[in-house]
């Protein structure tokens, strides 16, 4: 497995963007076409088919970091995280991810995808 650390400036505050990513009815409008949780495990339904990722961190206004329950490879997990610029106060989200040889591509082409219709969806 490769760990591939992907970063999108988004224009929106920290605690909305949290919000995005963290919240099963947020997530619905842009992630997956639905998303339950229950405590520490989401849901995501896709065309149909289910998978379920356990939280493994969490804090508010900064990350989320998940591991789907079906991988049985104990290092792999993928991660939302805020990072804002000490400087300028640019808000980035960084996604980690991993991903199998020769699946780079697939993988960043997935994210730039989906966070951008994250952008599209909070206006961003």
């Amino acid at each position: 497995m490769n760990k591939i650390e992907i970063e999108f400036p988004i224009h929106a505050s920290p605690s909305l963007l949290f919000q995005y990513f963290s919240a099963p009815s947020n997530l619905s409008e842009w992630f997956a076409d639905n998303v339950n949780s229950r405590g520490k495990v989401y849901q995501f339904i896709w065309d149909g088919s289910e998978e379920e990722a356990k939280v493994l961190a969490k804090s508010n206004d900064e990350r989320l970091k998940l591991k789907w329950t079906s991988d049985e490879d104990a290092a792999t997990y993928f991660e939302f995280k805020i990072q804002v610029d000490e400087l300028t106060n640019d808000v980035s989200l960084i996604i980690t991810d991993f991903y199998d040889d020769g699946d780079e591509d697939e993988v960043r082409m997935y994210w730039e995808n989906s966070i951008g219709e994250l952008k599209h969806v909070i206006g961003a």
